[in-house]
């Protein structure tokens, strides 16, 4: 039966699987070490290391400059994305892990408004639905007014380093395709860690706490799980469309708050569900929309 539901299941999808199974892990580790009372800067100075050792290697193994050639680029990239992991990683340390992670996939609608901005894209009608839900969805989580199930409010200064969190993201994704065809994946991969690492280290200064060894181990998770998150999305967009891959990325939200109920008991609201529904079908819209539109005007003809 497992045989055969391998086989029934793409390579791609399952690589994308793979890789939203390895990112839900790596958030609960980093919500799990935070327990241990290590500091954010240092979750995230420890996932800066691990990440730099294994990304050196490969471009190494590939033989290529490691410098690579737009370098000013390349060190926004970094800075931007070590900016917004810190955020990342502090929303998910203060929130429950499924609002965390929903809060994470605004990043499409922030993308979109970036790129018709700064690379000129076309705006699609679908594009301008995105990115409507995504705000929609966003008030409800953010202020439903009054909780159906007496929920506390969730803390402010989280909410809003998830939001700065996801423009980052979406920011570093713009980046990457300014650099287009100019660098090598692994070039781009290791400036993240090689800017991340100095900087939260420095941002630490004397908050350094020496882990455990718990702690240590969980520290190490987080490096390993995220490394394994990045190899399943390099594959999964080797080896299927961008658009269907990236749809199945979704399911990280399905896997966080499994995790989120198994291991803190964390239950989400009606208006997380309700907001996350908004969010997650405003990005699909965004991938499919401008596809399936053309596609009725053309049959329409």
């Amino acid at each position: 039966m497992l045989f055969n539901l391998n086989h029934s299941i793409p390579v791609g999808v399952r690589y994308m699987l793979f890789s939203a199974m390895g990112f839900a892990l790596m958030s609960a580790c980093v919500k799990l070490v935070s327990a241990y009372d290590i500091p954010v800067l240092e979750i995230v100075a420890a996932r800066a290391l691990v990440s730099l050792i294994l990304s050196y290697l490969d471009i190494k193994r590939k033989g290529i400059p490691v410098w690579g050639n737009n370098k000013r680029l390349l060190i926004a990239r970094g800075a931007v994305g070590a900016l917004a992991l810190i955020c990342i990683y502090y929303s998910v340390t203060t929130l429950p892990l499924a609002e965390a992670t929903i809060l994470q996939y605004l990043y499409p609608a922030f993308t979109a408004v970036l790129a018709i901005l700064f690379l000129n894209e076309r705006v699609h009608f679908s594009t301008i639905i995105c990115i409507l839900l995504c705000i929609a969805g966003l008030v409800l989580i953010v202020r439903p007014g009054q909780s159906l199930m007496a929920i506390e409010y969730l803390p402010t200064l989280s909410l809003i380093a998830a939001i700065i969190g996801a423009f980052g993201s979406s920011v570093a994704y713009v980046i990457i395709r300014k650099l287009g065809q100019q660098e090598d994946s692994s070039v781009i991969i290791f400036y993240f860690p090689f800017i991340a690492l100095p900087l939260s280290v420095v941002l630490l200064g004397r908050d350094f706490v020496m882990p455990s060894g718990e702690a240590l181990l969980l520290l190490l998770l987080v490096g390993v799980f995220t490394q394994v998150g990045q190899v399943g999305l390099t594959k999964a967009m080797q080896t299927e469309t961008a658009s269907k891959a990236t749809a199945y990325s979704y399911v990280q939200i399905i896997f966080a708050v499994t995790l989120g109920w198994l291991l803190f008991e964390e239950v989400p609201s009606l208006w997380t569900w309700a907001g996350g529904a908004l969010i997650v079908t405003g990005a699909l819209i965004n991938l499919f929309g401008a596809r399936l539109f053309a596609a009725i005007t053309k049959v329409h003809r």
